[in-house]
């Protein structure tokens, strides 16, 4: 990886997983990275890693499955730093367990996974624009499944997985549309899926035996966060290493307009997000 001195770089999930590597990888290019999670422990960790191999990194802790932490992340974030050149919206939860709700009484998946992401994407924005040429890139899934508005928080027939895949379309939804109002911005938005049942502790708790390795998926992320390659590539998913096509869903501008209104409702920025994403 190029070398990323005097570059920021937010990578939500960042104590643990492929968020983890992601992070140090970052950090070892000599990018100053905000590393973000729930435990002050395990983030002091990743920051002594970072740190130990000559890199400077600062731990921010917030629970995404609350909006006011992700306003409080947000905000943290700008008394951190003066610049964002990469926002990586890794941090998540897999299909394991029952349906649960955030603190807003959303389905936990779809405000953990997705919204959380989006909130914090624009409310960052003006950040990252003052930062060009920027990066953002959602950690998003090959499994995905097509968003049914008439029971978006999935209060019958609720699955895990079925949460999972919608959220994780959700994201992908967000990152064609963002691409499209930032045009031409100096910031591009890309989504991917990563590797396959990597070896984490998400996919050990689904039950589910590994199929890849966190430094096959850190590859395709950082591609995206850093590589020359993919320069000024905007709104598009790739699996991997390579563009992809996403369920059709995600390329139906009447259902992303329908889960644009519906996000920015949720998160409470009608008016700011809707001037930011019809831009």
């Amino acid at each position: 990886m190029e070398k990323r001195s005097g570059k920021t770089a937010l990578v939500t999930g960042s104590t643990d997983g492929v968020g983890r590597l992601v992070a140090r990888k970052l950090g070892q290019a000599g990018a100053r990275v905000l590393v973000h999670g729930r435990d002050a422990e395990r983030g002091a960790r990743v920051v002594a890693d970072i740190e130990a191999s000559g890199g400077a990194a600062d731990f921010l802790a917030a629970d995404l499955s609350a909006l006011a932490e992700v306003r409080r992340l947000a905000d943290a974030a700008q008394a951190t730093v003066d610049r964002l050149d990469i926002l990586i919206n890794n941090a998540g939860i897999g299909t394991a367990g029952p349906r649960q709700t955030s603190a807003e009484g959303f389905e936990l998946r779809f405000a953990v996974n997705y919204l959380a992401g989006f909130l914090l994407t624009l409310l960052l924005l003006p950040l990252i624009k003052n930062s060009v040429p920027a990066r953002i890139v959602n950690v998003s899934s090959a499994g995905q499944q097509p968003i049914d508005f008439g029971d978006v928080m999935l209060t019958l027939g609720y699955s895990g997985t079925r949460a999972y895949c919608q959220s994780k379309l959700a994201q992908i939804m967000f990152t064609i549309d963002l691409g499209a109002a930032l045009k031409g911005s100096g910031v591009t938005v890309t989504c991917l899926h990563p590797a396959t049942y990597m070896d984490t502790s998400m996919v050990r708790r689904a039950g589910v035996r590994p199929l890849s390795t966190v430094e096959e998926g850190a590859r395709a992320i950082l591609n995206l966060a850093t590589s020359p390659a993919v320069e000024g590539q905007t709104g598009l998913y790739f699996n991997g290493l390579h563009e992809a096509k996403a369920q059709a869903q995600a390329y139906d501008p009447d259902a992303r307009r329908e889960l644009q209104a519906l996000s920015l409702d949720l998160t409470g920025l009608s008016a700011e997000g809707l001037a930011v994403l019809e831009r």
